[in-house]
């Protein structure tokens, strides 16, 4: 290996030296005077994005235990997109006087997570994959309990943490015994060894059981809504679509290089799951007035409708879960950014706080309009398309096992409607004498805005980019 081989860790190198260097920045800058700082690591980081997608080389490290793929690459992007703008939006929040002061353990502990997670993406191995997610996961306890003076927060980082030490080791556990019964870490040498004995399907249950936590999967869902209620709403957003799109990333790779053998019986197992974990989000997402609370249940749905790529276990089920997943990135951001903005001024998060919004705030009413429809699959927003690829990836099986569960998603579908028009019916049709006051959002909440509105509009219009996708390799 030489010198050159390290260009392949791109961007966990590069996510490395932007936290070094907001360290010292830290460091030499006096607490009163900290926020430049953040447009440094706005612009660092937007860098870091742009050059991101440059051609590079691909290829493996330390013997296989770090991969650059294309699709790997294409992955970190993603999340990079979804990163960016999350630092526009809580550009705001960050300027408030309680939060002023720790500007920069904000953005060090938020790319510590984010280079866990690259880790993660890249890892040819299961020792490798799990360091990177314990990097990603145990500084988000910390962000979950960054308002630590509000007792909701530090609960929520409690809990994260808690809930995460249970499905790691539950996870854990499971890799043991695959290390046990294959004797190698590495995922090709488990995949030629793989002989599905009992003790090997137990390794596989408890494996799934770990990683459904960190998809926030039913019956391993329980943590999500009091987790997203008291965390910060930036942080929620990341916890909602970077933390939980890495975790899919993964997913994907493991079950389709790992337990391709075992596919058949794991197909089972995605089937019970996506349809419990769809129907039980809905029917809980219609309950909630607390708006992180409601977007959390609907996370949980979301989760339930991308196992419909996977379990189609195809080319275009693939590539339409990594198309979902960034369209999933705009459309929930988007919403967020809406419910940040007004919270960030008014204190108010719940549905019936939003009633006669157009009237006072038509263009974030409009924003979140389109957010919530995308969410919803509705026509001719992204969400549609990216529900529609899952559909038809899943309608391919060609058997009732599969037409099922694709008329059990549509279903579903129908339900999500409903809440999500619960929103949209508080906001045009019913009036409020005491509606949220126009207010003038600030530069950068307007740009996540608008760059969340050009992501849902791009990602459903231009198909060269589910094209581009498809034509990377799943290694199926």
């Amino acid at each position: 290996m030489n010198f050159s081989d390290f260009f392949l860790m791109r961007h966990e190198i590069v996510l490395t030296i932007i936290a070094l260097i907001i360290l010292v920045c830290e460091i030499f800058t006096h607490d009163d005077k900290k926020h430049p700082i953040m447009i440094l690591a706005l612009v660092l980081f937007g860098l870091h994005t742009v050059f991101g997608f440059a051609a590079t080389n691909t290829g493996e490290l330390f013997g296989g235990s770090f991969r650059n793929t294309q699709m790997t690459l294409l992955m970190k992007n993603i999340l990079n997109i979804g990163i960016l703008i999350i630092l526009f939006q809580s550009f705001k929040w960050l300027r408030t006087p309680e939060n002023a002061i720790k500007i920069s353990e904000f953005y060090i502990i938020l790319f510590s997570s984010v280079l866990g997670m690259y880790v993660m993406i890249s890892s040819g191995d299961f020792l490798m994959m799990y360091l990177g997610l314990e990097t990603a996961t145990i500084p988000l306890a910390g962000l979950a309990a960054y308002d630590r003076y509000k007792e909701k927060s530090a609960e929520a980082g409690v809990k994260l943490i808690l809930s995460s030490a249970l499905s790691s080791g539950i996870l854990l556990y499971g890799i043991s015994m695959i290390y046990g019964t294959t004797g190698t870490f590495y995922f090709p040498e488990i995949a030629a060894k793989w002989a599905i004995t009992p003790l090997q399907v137990v390794a596989f249950i408890f494996f799934f059981a770990g990683m459904a936590f960190k998809i926030s999967i039913v019956p391993f869902h329980l943590w999500t809504a009091d987790v997203y209620e008291g965390s910060p709403i930036s942080v929620t957003g990341f916890l909602s679509v970077i933390s939980k799109g890495a975790a899919v990333f993964i997913l994907i790779t493991i079950l389709f290089t790992v337990f391709k053998s075992m596919a058949p019986m794991w197909k089972e197992v995605i089937w019970a799951t996506s349809v419990i974990t769809m129907t039980l989000g809905n029917l809980f997402a219609i309950r909630q007035q607390n708006l992180k609370r409601f977007l959390a249940f609907s996370s949980i749905a979301q989760a339930g409708f991308i196992f419909l790529g996977i379990i189609a276990g195809t080319q275009l089920g693939m590539t339409s879960v990594v198309y979902f997943v960034l369209i999933y990135i705009f459309s929930n951001l988007g919403a967020f950014g809406v419910v940040a903005a007004i919270y960030d001024v008014t204190g108010k998060e719940t549905i019936d706080d939003y009633n006669g919004l157009y009237r006072t705030n038509p263009n974030l009413s409009l924003m979140m309009l389109v957010s919530l429809f995308s969410l919803a699959g509705i026509p001719p927003v992204a969400g549609f398309f990216g529900k529609f690829f899952l559909f038809t990836a899943a309608a391919q099986g060609g058997s009732y096992f599969y037409y099922i569960l694709v008329l059990i998603a549509l279903l579903n579908t129908v339900i999500s409607l409903y809440y999500y028009l619960l929103v949209v019916k508080a906001m045009f049709l019913n009036r409020s004498e005491n509606a949220i006051a126009y207010f003038k959002s600030d530069w950068s909440t307007k740009t996540a805005l608008l760059l969340c509105l050009a992501g849902i509009v791009i990602t459903g219009l231009a198909s060269p980019i589910f094209s581009y996708i498809q034509s990377l390799s799943f290694g199926l």
